[in-house]
């Protein structure tokens, strides 16, 4: 593979994770860099790691992981939108509570896998072609981190703008990315 393939790749992946973040950095009171360098941190090793074991299912079993890869991830970013949805509305809207400033680390690597399986997914296509598995899989995280980080220092002013709202849309994005993940699996829009 060509560098600007490879580099085209490793962006394409991590945009799921950027707009994840989005939600994630809206959904805190003004989290700094140091929190949105973990967030980024964290997505970013996790997608460097998941096509290292698409590529070794791959080379294994291909045809089996492709089959329910796109349910999984769809199932985990509902429950997770749904929870961020459900937690926006449970906070009292006459009592203004702060934000937190920052998510549990369980929180971030379930989000982080959730987003991540599409990365499982192209590591097991990978596993055919001759490329460098470990190679792609550093700038595909590399490339997460800096998405990452940077959709959550987005979020940290959409959230002062839109307030309590972020963490609605941050859920309804991670629905969106979900569903968006299921139906191109199925094959519904052609």
């Amino acid at each position: 593979m060509q560098l600007y393939t490879i580099l085209i790749l490793a962006f394409g992946m991590s945009m799921d994770a950027f707009a994840a973040a989005i939600g994630k950095g809206a959904a805190l009171h003004r989290p700094p860099l140091k929190e949105a360098l973990r967030t980024g941190l964290i997505f970013g090793v996790i997608e460097a790691i998941t096509p290292v074991i698409g590529w070794g299912i791959g080379l294994a079993a291909s045809q089996f992981i492709m089959s329910w890869d796109h349910w999984v991830a769809f199932t985990l970013l509902l429950i997770l939108g749904i929870r961020m949805i459900v937690e926006a509305f449970k906070k009292d809207t006459a009592e203004e509570t702060e934000a937190p400033r920052r998510h549990g680390f369980w929180l971030l690597v379930t989000t982080a896998v959730a987003t991540s399986l599409d990365a499982m997914a192209v590591g097991v296509g990978l596993a055919f072609l001759q490329v460098n598995i470990l190679v792609m899989a550093l700038t595909i995280g590399a490339a997460t981190t800096i998405m990452a980080t940077s959709g959550m220092l987005l979020g940290r002013f959409l959230g002062a703008a839109i307030g309590k709202w972020a963490e609605i849309l941050g859920g309804v994005v991670l629905i969106g990315i979900g569903t968006s993940i299921l139906v191109e699996h199925l094959g519904l829009l052609g």
